[in-house]
């Protein structure tokens, strides 16, 4: 093990918590709230949770290896909150799963794939993974600030708190 993987493997324990944390506190919400129209990029919360998994999806698929689907970066997977949770939960193991076995072999050279707009592109594949934690991170902050226009909370996700738990 290297300190990077290490780090991968840390920020995969982050990632599942914050989703739990997150999606727990969505729950407490009606599916009015979570699906009403907000100020934000994919335009309401189940979109927006919906729209981090499509990129886990993408980025875990060319991680792993594969040719990721194109796929619109707005396609709502799952129109049920628990289906979106389920798919949420599977996802984060994946992810777990896949960073518990991270070779330092796997965090060099570049990353060689085709994006959703068809075009290739070579990322080092250290900036992949930091990518696929990244564009979580972005997104529950926005969903964090949606939740604030509730009358759910919205809960601390700061890493070194979510961490320690």
């Amino acid at each position: 093990m290297t300190a990077l993987a290490d780090h991968f493997r840390r920020m995969a324990t982050y990632n599942e918590r914050a989703n739990r944390i997150l999606y727990d506190v969505c729950a407490e919400l009606t599916i009015v709230e979570r699906i009403k129209p907000r100020s934000s990029f994919f335009g309401s919360i189940h979109a927006t949770l919906n729209h981090i998994l499509v990129g886990d999806e993408l980025w875990m698929t060319r991680l792993e290896g594969g040719q990721a689907p194109s796929i619109p970066l707005d396609t709502v997977l799952h129109e049920e909150f628990s289906d979106l949770r389920k798919a949420r939960v599977i996802m984060d193991t994946r992810i777990t799963d896949f960073m518990a076995e991270l070779t330092d072999r796997q965090l060099t050279g570049t990353l060689d794939y085709i994006n959703n707009a068809g075009e290739r592109h070579f990322d080092p594949i250290a900036v992949a993974f930091t990518q696929l934690f990244n564009h979580q991170t972005h997104h529950r902050g926005q969903v964090h600030g949606m939740l604030s226009q509730t009358n759910v909370a919205p809960p601390p996700l700061d890493l070194h708190v979510v961490i320690r738990n």
